[in-house]
């Protein structure tokens, strides 16, 4: 089944399919599988300490793979500077930057002059608006099914995804609640020219830095087996429920603010589950997806089985 809308063709990619920044997880190895295996596979920038480590990292990449690939920054991370990381994008000449939370204004000014296409991640139409003004080359649209962090209004992907469609001229990529060939199928009806995935590339054989326990808990949950939590400090994410989000969830109704839950909600508590596998002391994000997922198979195995699902699919009633 051959693909071909905007964002395979400005990204130069067999399969609309893009792989999520995924904080802490989205690293060389993930990243190059995706990229592999006909998707678009990236790095996450701001989970790395140093623009050296970034710079290893883009390196790995390219000796694992000859195809396109992104950096994603998350912007939104109580205002960590990020120019410098962003620098190291530029002087390597990434074919991708994708952004995703805080104001992606200051990424468009620096990225002034370069040929790397540039990927906003919204949750409104307003907002993908806004990205188009900025000389955004693609939006990629999450609804509220999504894991991790989302927009404030629970709007899911059936409804937000054609509505931004209709209100900007750059094409759309589809992101929340898709992890299989039928959901590609589905955004590409909605409109939308390609997607984008992140909890279904966590329980994949190549996301070597996620835990065993972590995989296996996205294989045994179900579309009910995850909360939003941070909604009270105006940054609402889903993750698995557990007991540490119920904790989160009860200091939320105690209306603690940011201080009284930034211990709970840290870097930290997430990388104790995720890497670690201490499914007790910490939270880990996952979008409602989850209950699609019922095995741990390799980056290739997933998208070729998407591939082949969207064509079966598809088959049934285009004749």
């Amino acid at each position: 089944m051959k693909f071909k809308t905007r964002v395979t063709e400005s990204l130069k990619i067999e399969y609309p399919i893009i792989q999520g920044g995924l904080a802490y997880l989205a690293y060389s190895e993930l990243a190059a599988a995706v990229s592999n295996a006909g998707g678009l596979g990236q790095i996450t920038a701001m989970s790395l300490e140093t623009p050296e480590q970034l710079r290893e990292e883009i390196r790995k990449v390219r000796s694992l793979t000859s195809k396109p690939f992104g950096v994603n920054y998350a912007i939104g991370q109580h205002g960590r500077p990020f120019s410098h990381m962003l620098e190291v994008a530029i002087e390597e000449e990434v074919p991708v930057v994708s952004m995703t939370g805080g104001n992606p204004a200051p990424i468009f000014e620096q990225l002034k002059g370069t040929d790397i296409k540039k990927l906003v991640l919204v949750a409104a139409k307003r907002q993908a608006q806004k990205a188009e003004e900025l000389g955004a080359d693609a939006v990629m649209v999450v609804g509220q099914e999504g894991g991790g962090h989302l927009g404030r209004d629970d709007i899911g992907t059936f409804v937000l995804i054609p509505q931004v469609v209709d209100a900007v001229n750059i094409p759309v990529i589809a992101s929340g609640g898709i992890g299989d060939g039928r959901g590609l199928l589905a955004a590409l009806a909605l409109g939308a020219e390609g997607i984008e995935m992140g909890t279904r590339f966590i329980a994949t054989k190549e996301c070597v830095h996620a835990n065993e326990a972590y995989k296996q808990a996205l294989v045994n949950s179900s579309e009910n087996d995850t909360v939003i939590i941070k909604r009270s400090i105006g940054a609402p994410a889903r993750a698995l429920a557990n007991s540490w989000t119920e904790k989160i969830l009860a200091l939320e109704n105690e209306n603690v603010g940011y201080e009284g839950l930034k211990d709970y909600i840290s870097g930290t508590s997430n990388k104790r589950y995720i890497y670690e596998g201490k499914m007790d002391e910490g939270f880990a994000w996952a979008g409602q997806v989850a209950g699609l997922i019922k095995d741990i198979p390799s980056v290739e195995e997933l998208i070729n089985r998407m591939v082949l699902e969207a064509k079966d699919t598809s088959a049934k009633w285009i004749k």
